[in-house]
């Protein structure tokens, strides 16, 4: 179930490659490192950030969220050869897509395993 998930992962960001300008990945291998990566930042980095920002967080009723996962994003697309993003607005707006793409497969994931 976690190699599905990770595989899934990496289609996700080829597909926000593909949809958002500005957000590139240079190949398959690249969106698998990168889509490891991520998960292990989201995994460690993540709950700490949504822990501090947590009032911020209320305020906004969790859209800071976003925020958080952009800063994700671009953190490690600073450090990883074939994954670049242009810009914030950018991160964020695949972080948008990310999220969707996510609901949806967690969704089918979760129905699939009950089924």
């Amino acid at each position: 179930m976690l190699l599905l998930r990770w595989l899934v992962s990496a289609l996700s960001l080829l597909l926000v490659a593909y949809l958002v300008p500005g957000f590139e990945v240079a190949g398959v291998y690249a969106a698998l490192i990168a889509a490891l990566i991520l998960g292990l930042v989201n995994a460690v980095i993540r709950p700490v950030l949504l822990l501090l920002t947590l009032p911020i967080n209320i305020l906004t009723l969790g859209l800071f969220t976003f925020i958080i996962n952009a800063l994700m994003l671009w953190f490690v697309a600073s450090f990883i050869d074939g994954f670049a993003i242009a810009s914030f607005g950018t991160a964020v707006w695949a972080a948008i897509i990310l999220w969707l793409v996510g609901w949806v497969t967690n969704t089918l994931l979760v129905a699939g395993d009950q089924g």
